[in-house]
């Protein structure tokens, strides 16, 4: 068989997409049609370049989401003979697919399907890891900004000690694999876990307190959970194996979650410290409520805005350190095939095979493209509230 050209390549490549086109066409089709019910999610259709960064994110997302049904090959499997070959080589009969659509790397696998396969590895950290963060910048700079005094002083102190260390410098200290062998991991997963379960329990306890009934129900399975998630997050603990988290994954996750809740703190001590001398915060002291409903349910909401906004932009800004720590080997793992690890595998021979590495860095590209159209759609779309 001889090579393909870019034309049938790029064609196989749209067919091998199908079921992401088509959870694109519903995702859009029904959204449109029913924008005016779905509040700030709704609106984001009214922005030119929400859309096309909702459309950008989404395709990833589907990407990752049906990646078994899009790949050609193993990601991790090396054909004979294939080692830096160029886009659209034909593969030894008897192949899961007849071609490497977009050629074999300095291991002989398939680019294509390692790009592919990356998105789900990005996306199965990056967002998770920011939601952590950002429960735990919410718990902490809530009563922060509301009480503010020796409260206040001490948080942001704290905050301000760990964002004097440059980023990337703290990033790659806390993935390192010689930091694993002192437990600080365990310990900073310990304490930074525990905070998902301190927010849920906080949320439905202010929300359902006039309610004993439903506040015991609600509280009572969100502790179950929570501590049995907890349990196998951070210390691997889970008798049944539902919850676990391999090494490697906990150091990048952790270090994650504990460089961006400071920024996410200051941010929404900031925000409170705004909000709270409104009027409605005033009228719901006066009506007797506690503290902690007039900081979740009466302020929070309202500072939703800037916070989603933020939470786009730091996804995108996760991925590009997990792309940085992966370009470093340290990564997940080594065979991994998120992006930043196969665009250090593809470095090396840039100049005379580009391919191994230019695609993932496209890839890499138009995610934190989309993200930050995606953010300045919910901007614009927010100050209209």
């Amino acid at each position: 068989m001889e090579p393909i050209g870019w034309g049938s390549i790029i064609a196989r490549m749209a067919i091998q997409f199908w079921p992401v086109w088509a959870a694109l066409i519903v995702t859009y089709a029904v959204s449109i049609t029913y924008k005016r019910r779905l509040g700030l999610y709704g609106k984001l259709f009214d922005s030119p370049i929400g859309m096309v960064g909702f459309g950008i994110v989404m395709f990833w997302v589907f990407t990752a989401f049906f990646a078994d049904l899009i790949i050609t090959h193993d990601p991790l499997a090396q054909l004979s003979g294939l080692k830096n070959k160029s886009p659209g080589i034909p593969t030894p009969d008897g192949s899961a697919y007849p071609y490497y659509l977009l050629g074999g790397d300095n291991l002989a696998r398939d680019v294509f399907s390692r790009m592919v396969m990356g998105a789900r590895r990005v996306l199965a950290i990056a967002p998770a890891a920011t939601a952590f963060a950002f429960m735990v910048g919410i718990t902490l700079g809530l009563p922060a900004g509301y009480f503010a005094g020796k409260l206040d002083t001490g948080l942001s102190f704290l905050a301000n000690l760990v964002l004097a260390f440059p980023v990337i410098l703290l990033f790659y200290l806390l993935v390192t694999p010689e930091i694993r062998d002192t437990g600080i991991p365990v310990v900073l997963a310990a304490v930074l876990f525990i905070f998902p379960v301190i927010f849920m329990v906080t949320l439905l306890n202010s929300r359902f307190f006039t309610a004993p009934s439903k506040r015991n129900l609600y509280v009572g399975v969100t502790l179950v959970i929570g501590l049995w998630a907890y349990s196998g997050l951070a210390f691997n603990a889970d008798p049944l194996g539902v919850w676990s988290m391999e090494p490697n994954l906990l150091n990048v996750f952790v270090a994650v979650v504990f460089v961006n809740a400071p920024t996410v703190f200051r941010i929404v001590r900031g925000l409170v410290l705004d909000l709270r001398s409104r009027d409605y915060v005033a009228a719901g002291q006066t009506r007797g409520e506690g503290p902690w409903y007039i900081m979740l349910w009466e302020i929070l909401p309202n500072a939703r805005g800037p916070l989603i906004v933020d939470f786009c932009l730091r996804i995108g800004y996760t991925t590009i350190l997990l792309g940085t720590l992966g370009f470093f080997g340290l990564g997940v793992s080594p065979e991994s095939p998120d992006w930043g690890s196969t665009i250090n595998d593809g470095r090396r021979l840039l100049s005379i095979f580009p391919h191994p590495a230019v695609v993932p860095a496209l890839a890499l590209m138009s995610l934190v493209l989309g993200l930050n159209l995606l953010a300045d759609g919910l901007r614009e779309e927010s100050l209209k509230d």
